[in-house]
């Protein structure tokens, strides 16, 4: 069931769009299932969990943090996890700078805005953003490739396809003012199981789908 529905979604997403196959509180067989069908991005949002799971699955496996990050737990996955999708605050970045050089790596992160129409959802504001790259544009062993953010958690469609359109012209404002120069800053991660064809249609470049691939919990 996992590789048949790896397959249609699959077909659904267009080839410049990267698909995170969410694996969180998904037992190893399943991603066992999902990798040999060929995924090899997946996504946790809990440390200890992601740990675990690096250490029992194969190397070629790119992880991607997708939760809320505590800096003290940085150190876990400075070592091997290859994308930070909710950098939220200008401390997380500094700290995920600070263990990338002492693991002599370079960590590729996103920037999360907070989009939604809820209070529950972390991210920054666009001001905040900006006060961030000037603060930081020395840091060296972090790259932000992009963004993040999602949709609020509504069955209004309009409202949805907005808030993607939010986070697209968030992205092209930034590109344009602090990453003109930067072909990698080329990230748009928002859509998940339930919104992904709406966020490909409104510029994501990254999904994140569960769900529709493991099934419900």
């Amino acid at each position: 069931m996992i590789s048949e529905s790896l397959v249609e979604i699959l077909k659904e997403i267009p080839d410049n769009v990267t698909l995170v196959a969410v694996s969180k509180t998904k037992p190893i067989e399943a991603i066992k299932e999902a990798y040999l069908a060929g995924q090899k991005d997946f996504g946790e949002n809990k440390v200890q969990e992601l740990v675990a799971k690096h250490e029992q699955l194969p190397k070629d496996i790119k992880w991607h943090l997708i939760g809320h990050l505590q800096t003290n737990k940085v150190k876990y996955v400075a070592p091997f996890v290859h994308l930070i999708h909710a950098v939220d605050s200008e401390k997380l970045l500094l700290e995920i700078n600070k263990q990338a050089q002492k693991n002599n790596r370079i960590i590729d992160v996103l920037l999360q805005f907070h989009i939604a129409q809820e209070d529950t959802k972390f991210g920054f504001s666009v001001d905040e953003c900006k006060l961030l790259l000037k603060n930081c544009a020395s840091i060296l062993n972090t790259r932000i490739l992009g963004v993040m953010g999602m949709a609020s958690f509504v069955d209004d469609e309009t409202q949805i396809r907005n808030e993607f359109k939010t986070l697209r012209n968030i992205f092209n404002e930034l590109k344009s003012e602090y990453f003109g120069n930067a072909p990698y800053f080329s990230t748009i991660s928002m859509g998940m199981s339930g919104d992904y064809s709406l966020a490909i249609e409104e510029g994501s470049t990254m999904v994140r789908v569960g769900s529709a691939i493991f099934g419900t919990r």
